[in-house]
């Protein structure tokens, strides 16, 4: 009889390590699923940039632009991990900002400000990069002048603050009123599909309930997102 329940609790013991790691591999599969939807659109907003750089017949931004796309592309499809270092996520988002520094020109004004000790914490790969092209898509597309860019990075307790900010010409009651959204649901940035709600759900998947992400109206005029999740210094796998 003791061998027969001892027996049987292994069994139960090998079934739920069999369950929590079908339930990981799902929670992956999606996670690279959700991933996906981000790299097809940047990729199509860059195109769009050097197609406009060649009507323009601006040789030199035009060669310059194809460079850092390709030393964009190649550090992003080397990255499948589900969480990377601030560091390797500002260093994509600054060769996006070159390609959109090469169209601007002087009108764009760009501040990016991380404290040095946190280049090593964590962030899933493309966050940032994902904010900073919505703010241009959706609101530094359509100002006229200069446009205003900030970044800012800041250690909040146990946790990271991620603030992007622009001056673009997005008004959120208007928004929200044409489509029928509210302020918990579909957000201005989040208008080419999967934007915001993207990052919500990969913060989820590695978080948990200890991340979350606001959208707002600015004072100055524009928009700002605000990111925070739980500040962590090594890699860790998908919860």
């Amino acid at each position: 009889m003791f061998l027969f329940i001892f027996e049987k609790r292994i069994d139960l013991l090998e079934n739920k390590n069999v369950k929590i790691e079908l339930e990981k591999e799902l929670q992956q599969a999606l996670y690279n699923q959700l991933n996906q939807q981000i790299q097809p659109h940047f990729l199509f907003n860059t195109l769009n940039v050097i197609l406009s750089l060649a009507r323009l017949n601006r040789t030199k931004e035009l060669v310059r632009a194809l460079e850092v796309l390709s030393q964009f592309l190649k550090f992003k499809y080397k990255s499948t991990e589900p969480l990377i270092s601030l560091a390797r996520e500002i260093q994509y988002t600054e060769q996006y900002l070159e390609i959109q520094k090469l169209r601007f020109g002087h009108r764009l004004h760009i501040t990016l400000e991380c404290a040095d000790d946190l280049l090593t914490a964590s962030i899933p790969p493309f966050v940032l990069q994902t904010l900073v092209e919505n703010a241009f898509k959706h609101g530094l597309e359509r100002k006229m002048g200069d446009a205003v860019l900030q970044i800012h990075i800041s250690r909040q307790a146990d946790d990271v603050l991620l603030v992007v900010a622009d001056n673009g010409s997005v008004d959120l009651a208007a928004f929200e009123h044409e489509n029928g959204t509210d302020s918990e649901a579909e957000q201005p940035h989040e208008k080419s599909g999967h934007g915001l709600d993207n990052i919500r759900r990969r913060l989820h998947l590695c978080f948990g309930d200890h991340a979350q992400l606001q959208l707002e109206s600015s004072s100055e005029g524009g928009t700002r997102v605000l990111v925070q999740w739980p500040c962590i210094f090594e890699h860790v796998d998908v919860r």
